[in-house]
């Protein structure tokens, strides 16, 4: 695990120790034959279980328990949950708690952390439950960690008077009087989203028929921008007459970006670089880019394709930077050749906003990390090695992203490390090439971010209430 995040467990499943050879190649870690008497061997690590284990003879394995106990977690005790004990407990009286979801609890952070610290900030009279899959995240003293699929989760979704969520809420979730269901959502689309996205790779009927059900159990939709709100409208056919949804679209603004806004983001950068071990006097280059729909799985997410000469990049760009790489949260596979000085992986980091402050160039293909990071007005850069093929064949983008990106589309690695090379050396004249269309994408995109959107959405949720907003 990373060193600034010591506090979390190995994932539930097995791992496989090997060693790092000098070449780069691993190899596995083989078992003498004296040690097979003493296994398996269990330990604690982080609270979770860990067993240590001699596999295919001689091994060694890791497998580390799942946070529910196998009572918890038997398909005939999660049937009796869903069925029996959540609509039981939909009938006992609400809680004065906010329950927070962030991608299914892998994360504090984004916009639900932002309204959380909001609430906290206004000293509001209500428990804060968080969500945690499986050890995966820390959560502040501020809020209670509450296990996925455990007994006190199903509780908290029925009987919690608010649930926040940055993604899909569980199928079986229906909101009940008196409840509000806040979807923040984790982006500005460029690419096709919702009922909006249809393609080979993404085919499937029952995500639109969760999808279907669930944008009828949400109160509130939040909507970043203008330019998203008829995005939105459409895509979660929400918010609108006919068939859509009946709920509310806040064009509130992204909560998550307050954070760019803070009167304190210098203070909390340097505490984030420390945190990350990052050295001194050198730049930033964060790199951010999104996955692909057509790149085989492996082991339950997708594989990363860098793409980027990291050996090149090092001998042009590593007096005087760092590069930190973070992998989209589908990608399952570790950044090669980390922990040298120069590539950092930080995938593991907790919460993107703060690597969006201490980055001073950001390097990105589609993510929708490029209308947050506008919002500090800092470079950036679109390494778009396979624009054609993403645009035409995998999502399709709502606008036309060429005519419009702040900053140059660069198709190969090469043209990449040199406009980061000289982009050190010639700022201005970045700034002179991409000024205008700069300020033109902040006008269209970062129309909303004033430092105020958790303010607005905690208002308009106290508002509902029948309470006067504090």
């Amino acid at each position: 695990t990373h060193h600034y995040a010591t506090g979390t467990p190995l994932r539930a499943g097995f791992w496989w120790p090997s060693i790092q050879q000098p070449d780069g190649t691993r190899t596995a870690v083989q078992l003498a034959p004296p040690v097979h008497a003493h296994l398996p061997l269990e330990v604690t690590a982080h609270g979770k279980r860990v067993e240590l284990q001699a596999r295919q003879y001689d091994q060694l394995a890791l497998m580390a328990h799942s946070e529910l106990r196998p009572d918890e977690r038997s398909r005939y005790r999660q049937t009796r949950l869903r069925t029996e004990a959540y609509p039981t407990a939909r009938h006992e009286p609400l809680r004065e708690a906010v329950l927070y979801d962030v991608f299914g609890g892998r994360m504090y952070g984004d916009s639900p952390r932002a309204i959380h610290e909001e609430m906290v900030h206004r000293g509001l009279p209500v428990e804060h439950l968080w969500v945690v899959k499986d050890g995966q995240c820390e959560v502040p003293p501020t809020a209670k960690a509450v296990r996925v699929h455990s007994p006190e989760y199903y509780e908290a979704m029925a009987r919690s008077r608010y649930l926040v969520g940055n993604t899909h809420f569980p199928r079986w979730l229906e909101r009940r009087e008196g409840q509000q269901i806040i979807q923040t959502w984790h982006g500005t689309p460029l690419k096709r989203i919702g009922f909006d996205f249809d393609n080979d790779h993404f085919a499937s009927t029952q995500y639109l028929m969760d999808l279907d059900r669930e944008r009828r159990q949400w109160s509130m939709l939040l909507s970043p921008n203008r330019f998203s709100t008829p995005i939105m409208r459409s895509a979660f056919r929400f918010g609108g007459d006919g068939d859509d949804a009946a709920g509310e679209l806040l064009e509130a603004g992204y909560p998550r970006n307050d954070v760019l806004l803070a009167p304190d983001r210098a203070e909390r950068a340097a505490r984030v670089r420390h945190a990350l071990g990052l050295p001194d006097g050198k730049r930033v280059i964060l790199y951010a880019p999104t996955w692909r729909e057509d790149k085989q799985r492996h082991r339950g997410g997708f594989l990363l394709d860098l793409r980027v000469d990291l050996e090149k990049a090092r001998h042009e760009l590593g007096d005087d930077h760092v590069l930190l790489i973070r992998p989209h949260a589908h990608i399952v596979e570790p950044v090669p050749g980390a922990g040298d000085g120069f590539v950092w992986d930080v995938a593991g980091y907790p919460d993107i906003m703060d690597l969006l402050l201490i980055a001073d160039v950001l390097v990105t293909d589609y993510s929708s990390v490029m209308f947050d990071f506008a919002v500090t007005g800092r470079p950036m850069l679109f390494f778009t090695y396979d624009l054609e093929h993403y645009r035409d064949r995998l999502r399709g983008f709502y606008f036309d992203f060429e005519k419009r990106a702040p900053g140059p589309l660069l198709p190969t690695s090469d043209e990449l490390i040199a406009a980061l090379r000289d982009l050190n050396a010639e700022s201005e004249l970045y700034e002179k090439e991409y000024g205008k269309a700069y300020d033109e994408f902040r006008a269209d995109f970062c129309d909303l971010d004033d430092g105020r959107a958790a303010r607005r959405v905690v208002d308009r949720m106290l508002a509902h209430r029948g309470t006067a907003t504090a």
